[in-house]
């Protein structure tokens, strides 16, 4: 970010129902997530954002939750155990440390968002990579509720989290496209509905104001489709912690590259 003139944005996702241990919030716990403060609750999706500083492109990265990485101050641990550690300062310092590039915002939404932002634009088309009972391979046209249900799936997908994470980039790239469309992008009460929707249910850092946030967008009027690049970061196979939890132990020479690649804008190049 800032030193280099482009723009790096945290996302993080939260199942706004449970907290870290997977049991049901109360409604005080609701209330506190809604109004912005901190309740230990899991991330079901991190991805990191990185626009350019001159907009011709936009490349979004999600680490799977069950990566094992370094954790400052606390060693080897899931990446999620950052944030139910320390929350998004935590998350941010794990995250830069893993891929090299300083993050400028950090905007949280639960799954409610994702389903407001969707219906705000009449739906949107994902291009679905695997099958499942409900969802055909193939090109999908989602409302609000189909999509909160095509992003939380993972029990039937073959790889779980990591299919999971692709079907949320799937779904990011439809609103990416959706989004940035010159009926969108030039019509301001349009787009305003859009951030409005796609803020309502998301905290977002104080310098991530909503003016911020349509300026960004404007700066990527001339991106296509195939100018929006999504990876998941790279990883050789699975494994067991020392406390027996299920991981994902990241590929260290492919992070290596795609650091690299992030870095100087040439994520056209990278190759998962």
């Amino acid at each position: 970010g800032a030193e280099d003139g482009a723009v790096d944005i945290l996302l993080v996702g939260t199942d706004s129902r449970t907290d870290a241990k997977g049991n049901p919030l109360s409604a005080d716990e609701q209330r506190m997530l809604r109004a912005g403060d901190e309740v230990a609750t899991n991330t079901d999706t991190i991805l990191l954002i990185r626009i350019p500083n001159d907009g011709s492109s936009a490349t979004a990265i999600s680490i799977p939750r069950d990566s094992y990485v370094q954790v400052p101050g606390i060693g080897m641990s899931k990446i999620n155990a950052a944030y139910a550690y320390g929350q998004s300062p935590l998350l941010v310092q794990t995250i830069q440390d893993l891929v090299g590039v300083k993050i400028n915002h950090v905007a949280k939404t639960d799954f409610e968002g994702f389903k407001q932002l969707t219906d705000s634009l009449g739906g949107v088309r994902v291009n679905n990579a695997q099958a499942s009972p409900k969802y055909a391979e193939g090109p999908l046209d989602l409302d609000g509720d189909q999509a909160l249900e095509y992003v939380r799936e993972r029990k039937t997908l073959a790889e779980g989290d990591i299919s999971r994470g692709q079907r949320q980039q799937a779904w990011l790239k439809g609103i990416m496209s959706e989004t940035l469309t010159p009926g969108v992008l030039l019509n301001p009460s349009k787009l305003g509905g859009v951030i409005d929707a796609g803020t309502q249910h998301t905290i977002v850092d104080e310098d991530l104001t909503t003016g911020t946030i349509r300026s960004e967008a404007i700066k990527l009027r001339g991106v296509r489709g195939s100018d929006i690049h999504f990876v998941t970061a790279p990883f050789s196979g699975y494994g067991t912690a020392p406390n027996g939890g299920s991981i994902d132990i990241l590929d260290e020479a492919g992070m290596a590259d795609l650091s690299d690649a992030l870095r100087t804008d040439h994520m056209e190049s990278y190759q998962e």
